[in-house]
């Protein structure tokens, strides 16, 4: 459970994400738990996850927003930075977070990461390693998942 505190800033951020979503990212939640919010990040164009549609789930404590919501890829995509679970490695939801940060700050976060894959912080070494070695391999391994999974519902 959260507090009030909470549950407050999420309405607020959510209601920014619906009236104001940055470029390909949206937000939908659980009409019956507000704390149940789903990010849908399309796959940015010129990457192999173009034409897919990545759902990012969120769980938030009564912790946030002094320490980052829990984040994972719902959908899945073979990516370096992201494990099997779905987990995702990226320092904005460790080291560098900021209460100031939101969800609409990973959802772009995330959506760079799709952009920009940062192969020497790899959760998936073989993606990170084929990233390295044969990026056309990475490109079509990474387009095939995305067909397969990623598909707009």
């Amino acid at each position: 459970s959260v507090t009030p505190v909470v549950l407050r800033r999420l309405m607020r951020e959510l209601n920014e994400l619906r009236t104001n979503p940055p470029e390909g990212i949206r937000a939908v939640t659980n009409e019956d738990n507000m704390l149940d919010v789903t990010g849908i990040i399309q796959g940015p164009e010129g990457t192999p996850y173009a034409g897919g549609y990545f759902r990012v789930k969120f769980k938030f404590t009564e912790e946030f927003p002094a320490a980052p919501p829990k984040c994972w890829f719902a959908t899945k995509i073979f990516h370096p930075n992201v494990s099997d679970a779905g987990e995702i490695c990226v320092n904005t939801l460790k080291k560098d977070w900021k209460s100031s940060y939101g969800i609409a700050h990973i959802l772009v976060t995330v959506k760079c990461l799709l952009i920009y894959p940062n192969p020497d912080s790899a959760l998936d070494e073989e993606a990170g390693k084929l990233l390295q070695e044969n990026y056309e391999s990475y490109c079509e391994r990474a387009k095939l998942i995305t067909s397969v999974h990623a598909t707009p519902k």
